[in-house]
């Protein structure tokens, strides 16, 4: 199943257990209950019945919108069909205008599929015959966007609901009863399996024709580049076509989801576009480096067409964020704005990070160039690649000897190794400096505070700004990862619950912003400045005019080498007493060689390998982080480089952690000061290095909590180790460190919270 299925089927899960959620049961008692062996065993039917028809006399709720929902679903699983159907179209028509307390299109899933049951029951025909009965009474009566949408879910396959139920079932196998809130959240699962088990198979044919009613399709378009090779293109626009329409266009270089259909249903020419070589061809396909002038000629090309009223933008994610950049470089005329999320800014969060390189690097790029990948599936093997880690970690050997040990020589690789600055080779690729200030088109730009491509997102706005303090760039932040654009937001991403005011439509907001830049719509309420922010713990957004705007100023705290146990203190004073907190790290120790950082974002320790960890004194009130932290670090090491990292928690009185952004700060000490230029530490000298954060957060941290800090070095087999000779990195090995990286931490180091006043 791809992902994008997986995401639908699980919103489809999460609304129903939304709905599910704060049922009243007047103290109703626990049901006898044997959960049987599987979600598809053949007896399961008939025990969620069971369950369903006991549940029915006891379900009480006062929210009318939550009691109809969670009725139908009782009433679905218990077989009585006809009457589920009414109560769904009560549900409508209570639903009416107040459609965004329950996203449309996520109800008439059940909508749908109830009322080709009742058919079934009432007709006494078969469910095929029923639902497509069903589904002929309601999709082609709805508009192009509603259509896209509610198909697109239906679509999906019913692996990820069966997984979730199975889930369930196997915690209730050692149980003999189940309490009626739990019994209830176990219905809602069965029927979302059990629905798109029955109408999947039936869905594609019904969808095609459909389309074929709606949309234009034109596959395998090429276009010529301006050197004379060739890209492949796909194009979709709407059939009932009375004047020319502007045009969206992506250029991308991997096999994501094609949304030029997407952008059709949304009343624009949807235009994807393969870079060149990445189909025919890959030895072509060099990343990062004809984008500029492909993404001209590209939209050269949109501007010649009939149906094109020559007006473009390039909207995309990831890598074809980083194309829709590229064309800004030197924007052409036709090009009247931008809408990417999580875009990637190849030489800031790509190839390396922090400018320390990632070995993630080398894959992506051999599987994009690789003429003869070997085994299918080879580049989705995890575990492959992790052993590969692993193994290179283990030898010691030279970070340019990683594609060695692999056995596939990657010249792209070494090239991008041989460029560990922020160079011409890499400023060239994207607008660099003064090229900023050229970008007078309206720009979006959507990043999470869990997201690994953030840096190059607020790298992208930070620049635009500078350069050009009226920039017309608008940024949406929240608790999100990269996939949350495409898949939308996660009630519960990575064990973390998130606020259900950050529980938006960002893909469709992104179409909003569209239509008002392009089409003079109403600018959506969302974006009420040029910074758009929720706050973690407190369910609001804020806007701001800048990212520094977005505090009203900054909570300084020290370190302090006087120790707690296992930690030391963050303090408001610098305790000009105390000495030093001394750190010894083995850069030749392997023991490690297994370690994988952890996903979660609620845990219960902070996690510090090779780090210390620093814990503030508990916040006296409620008190908003809301921006980039940065800070100060006074010390003594006897290396002239080394790589580090800094990680920020809140400590809940309950003694959980809460991750405030996620992957931690990482960044090599002699970059922090200009990624441009090196500039080496001073072995065995007291020195400071001043850093500004490449990630962002907004939380409110609860009255009672502590903030909590870990500083540590950055040595992981996952990536490029420093040995601090000061030398060329990749070229150092294990030889280069024998000797140990020992530092002083002094307590004039201090970290700089943006806090709200």
């Amino acid at each position: 199943m791809s992902r994008r299925a997986a995401y639908a089927v699980a919103g489809i899960v999460a609304a129903g257990a939304l709905w599910a959620a704060g049922a009243a049961w007047a103290g109703a008692p626990d049901l006898d209950f044997r959960a049987p062996p599987a979600a598809t065993d053949a007896g399961a039917a008939a025990v969620m019945r069971d369950l369903a028809i006991r549940l029915l006399p006891v379900y009480q709720e006062a929210d009318p919108d939550r009691y109809l929902a969670n009725l139908s679903a009782l009433q679905l699983v218990a077989g009585d069909f006809t009457a589920a159907d009414a109560s769904r179209e009560s549900l409508r028509e209570r639903r009416g205008a107040r459609a965004a307390r329950m996203p449309v299109e996520r109800g008439m899933v059940y909508d749908l599929y109830a009322h080709a049951r009742a058919i079934e029951a009432e007709n006494r025909a078969p469910f095929a015959e029923s639902f497509t009965k069903a589904y002929h009474e309601v999709v082609p009566h709805l508009d192009d966007a509603e259509a896209y949408a509610l198909t697109r879910l239906l679509e999906a396959s019913p692996a990820a609901s069966r997984d979730a139920l199975q889930k369930d079932l196997d915690q209730l196998r050692s149980k003999d009863s189940i309490g009626t809130a739990a019994a209830l959240d176990l219905i809602w699962l069965y029927l979302t399996f059990d629905a798109y088990r029955s109408f999947q198979p039936l869905v594609a044919a019904l969808d095609a024709d459909d389309d074929r009613e709606r949309y234009v399709f034109e596959g395998d378009i090429q276009i010529e580049a301006a050197d004379g090779d060739s890209m492949s293109a796909v194009m979709v626009r709407p059939k009932k076509l009375s004047a020319p329409l502007p045009a969206l266009l992506e250029l991308k270089a991997d096999d994501s989801p094609n949304d030029a259909k997407e952008c059709a249903a949304h009343g624009y020419v949807g235009i994807v576009v393969n870079a060149r070589g990445t189909r025919a061809n890959p030895r072509k396909f060099v990343p990062y480096q004809h984008d500029t002038e492909d993404a001209r000629s590209v939209i050269e090309w949109i501007g010649k067409q009939s149906w094109s009223d020559g007006r473009v933008a390039m909207v995309g994610e990831g890598y074809s964020g980083f194309t829709a950049w590229a064309a800004a470089a030197r924007p052409p005329a036709a090009l009247k704005a931008i809408a990417t999320s999580a875009p990637s800014a190849p030489g800031i969060d790509l190839p390396m990070d922090g400018s320390v390189f990632r070995n993630s690097a080398y894959r992506w790029s051999l599987q994009m160039t690789d003429n003869a990948p070997g085994p299918e599936g080879i580049y989705q093997d995890e575990a492959l690649w992790r052993s590969l880690d692993q193994k290179w970690y283990r030898s010691g050997e030279r970070y340019r000897d990683f594609g060695r040990l692999f056995g596939k020589s990657n010249p792209l690789f070494i090239r991008w190794l041989n460029h560990p600055s922020y160079d011409r080779f890499w400023q060239q690729m994207i607008p660099y400096r003064q090229a900023f200030a050229h970008i007078k088109i309206p720009v979006l730009t959507g990043a999470g505070y869990y997201g690994a491509s953030t840096p190059a997102a607020l790298y992208y706005f930070s620049e635009h700004s500078r350069y050009d303090p009226h920039a017309d760039h608008t940024l949406v932040l929240g608790p999100y990862d990269d996939d949350a654009e495409r898949h939308g937001p996660a009630a519960v991403l990575r064990g973390y619950r998130t606020d259900a005011a950050a529980f938006i439509g960002l893909r469709e907001l992104r179409y909003q912003w569209l239509d008002y830049v392009l089409k003079g719509a109403a600018k959506p309420a969302l974006l009420k400045d040029r910074v758009n922010y929720e706050v973690m713990g407190a369910n609001r957004w804020r806007h701001a005019a800048s990212l520094e705007a977005m505090s009203g100023g900054a909570l300084r705290l020290y370190v302090d080498a006087a120790a707690a146990g296992e930690t030391h203190r963050l303090t408001r004073h610098k305790n000009v007493a105390a000495a030093f907190i001394g750190q010894t790290v083995s850069l030749t120790d392997r023991k490690d060689e297994n370690w994988v950082p952890s996903a979660g974002i609620v845990a219960k320790a902070p996690q510090s390998r090779n780090g210390l960890v620093f814990v503030s004194e508990p916040m006296g009130k409620p008190t908003e982080f809301d921006g980039i932290f940065s800070g100060s670090l006074d010390f003594t090491v006897n290396k002239m480089d080394l790589d580090l990292y800094v990680a920020l928690y809140e400590r809940l009185a309950s003694g959980e952690y809460i991750r405030l952004f996620d992957p931690a700060y990482a960044f090599r000490a002699s970059y922090a000061r200009d990624r441009v230029h090196r500039h080496l530490l001073k072995a065995g000298e007291r020195q400071t290095v001043a850093f500004k954060s490449e990630r962002i957060t907004s939380r409110q941290l609860a009255a009672g909590s502590r903030l909590v800090m870990v500083l540590g070095i950055d040595k992981r087999p996952d990536r490029e180790i420093n040995y601090g000779t000061g030398g060329d990195v990749s070229e150092e090995s294990i030889a280069d460190g024998k000797v140990p990286i020992k530092i002083r931490w002094y307590a004039n180091s201090y970290i700089d919270i943006p806090v709200r006043r």
